[in-house]
């Protein structure tokens, strides 16, 4: 899960990034609304917290801005506020919920899983290249009829693949979709990564499907190339 925290408050937005990260999801963070606008505009993000209290944009207007640009995250606003107006007029925004400050982390992790949870507004549509198929909605691939047991951070990495066949993806666009922005980039878990989903996803088919491109990246090849 790839959450986006937008927090002024270094303190908490530090600690709330220890702690989902803890949990094994990829932080995010961003100090002000400007920054906010630009990061969930440019990466997907599974839940996007939002402090409404922000330098510059206000996390309500951030929360319309996102919202008049088709990003649908579902999205928690965490606020001082408690008035029930300022509740209304936080969801009136189109947040998907409300959390008052002072909050406990096990409280925020439950409404997390609530708005995870919740019907996708749309359902993604099944990416397929040759006979791999992957489905974001439902986290579920398969090879043929053989469905794959991916772990979330593999079925990640397939799903960039998948996204952008026949292109080369560099080691640092795969850390920036699959791992948060604070990941070791001198780390080799991409190669490590692209191991496992070789032994999952091509070595039992008799394939090669994903390919070293030497000095630039990895590529998903197409059945003929790939044969």
């Amino acid at each position: 899960m790839r959450v986006l925290v937008v927090e002024d408050e270094a303190k908490l937005a530090n600690l709330l990034r220890r702690g989902l990260r803890r949990e094994g999801m990829a932080v995010d963070v961003a100090g002000d609304g400007e920054s906010a606008l630009v990061r969930a505009t440019s990466t997907t993000y599974d839940v996007i917290l939002l402090d409404v209290m922000l330098p510059g944009s206000d996390g309500l207007e951030v929360c319309r801005a996102l919202r008049a640009r088709d990003v649908w995250a579902p999205t928690l606003m965490l606020t001082a506020l408690g008035e029930v107006d300022d509740r209304v007029r936080g969801l009136d925004s189109g947040a998907d919920d409300y959390l008052t400050k002072p909050f406990s982390f096990e409280e925020l992790l439950a409404r997390i899983r609530a708005l995870v949870r919740r019907p996708a507004r749309p359902r993604s549509a099944v990416l397929s290249v040759d006979d791999l198929r992957l489905d974001p909605a439902t986290h579920r691939a398969w090879r043929g009829e053989t469905e794959l047991a991916l772990t979330a951070r593999e079925f990640a990495m397939l799903e960039v693949f998948m996204r952008r066949p026949g292109e080369v993806l560099s080691r640092f666009e795969l850390l920036e979709q699959v791992w948060d922005e604070n990941y070791e980039n001198r780390s080799n878990v991409i190669e490590v990564y692209v191991g496992y989903l070789r032994e999952k996803v091509d070595r039992p088919f008799g394939r090669h499907s994903l390919e070293t491109v030497r000095g630039a990246g990895y590529r998903l090849l197409d059945a003929e190339a790939a044969a």
